[in-house]
């Protein structure tokens, strides 16, 4: 099995006991901490904000892969860009001038990722994947866990693959919502290299064996 990355997604933790459950993931053999804005207008639910994000910071001692699902990005980049994330990802949906979000993003010592929804077309990312860290494709409509994997994700990322090679890219292919054991080795034969995993880590009775299980697929 090639490297690949395990983000856990704090958005299924018991909130109630977070700082325990970023020290479990602290812990494991995660290798990055997948973080979900919400602003409930870009997508029909609120997460957490500055507030939760400054603990999580304190605490969390692997990388931090934000993914912003949230209108009007650029208004907020500097203060998410404070809390020095490895990845900041932007929805393509969301950005007026992607071209210009992406470069701040980067000229700040952070990578740069788009997310897709599920509706959207790779094409979308021809003129654009050369200046991409990492595309997050959505398996799942974004806004809240626990929703069933969208299985057309699978051509998406053939597709991205063979894109990603016709432009000489390097661009990170990260698939987020409803990922289990089921899916996750499928997906990463197809080409993922990032599997954001939810549910199927913090809903089982040990998360911590459950993350060994599946960085040990």
């Amino acid at each position: 099995m090639k490297n690949w990355v395990l983000a856990p997604s704090l958005l299924s933790a018991d909130f109630g006991r977070l700082r325990e459950e970023i020290e479990m993931i602290n812990s494991s053999q995660a290798d990055w901490l997948h973080l979900d804005i919400m602003d409930g207008r870009f997508v029909p639910n609120i997460s957490f904000g500055f507030p939760v994000l400054h603990a999580i910071r304190k605490w969390c001692t692997i990388p931090l892969d934000i993914h912003l699902m949230i209108v009007e990005p650029d208004i907020y980049l500097s203060r998410f860009l404070e809390y020095s994330p490895r990845y900041i990802s932007v929805h393509f949906e969301a950005c007026i001038h992607l071209h210009r979000t992406l470069h701040f993003i980067k000229q700040n010592n952070c990578k740069a990722g788009v997310a897709l929804n599920p509706h959207t077309d790779i094409d979308v990312l021809k003129s654009i994947l050369p200046d991409i860290d990492m595309v997050c494709m959505m398996s799942v409509n974004p806004g809240f866990g626990g929703q069933k994997f969208i299985e057309h994700t699978y051509s998406k990322i053939s597709r991205l693959c063979a894109l990603r090679t016709q432009l000489g890219s390097a661009a990170l292919i990260e698939i987020d919502g409803g990922v289990d054991n089921h899916h996750s080795t499928r997906l990463l034969d197809t080409g993922a290299d990032v599997l954001v995993v939810g549910n199927s880590i913090f809903a089982t009775d040990n998360p911590l064996e459950t993350i060994r299980i599946f960085k040990n697929l």
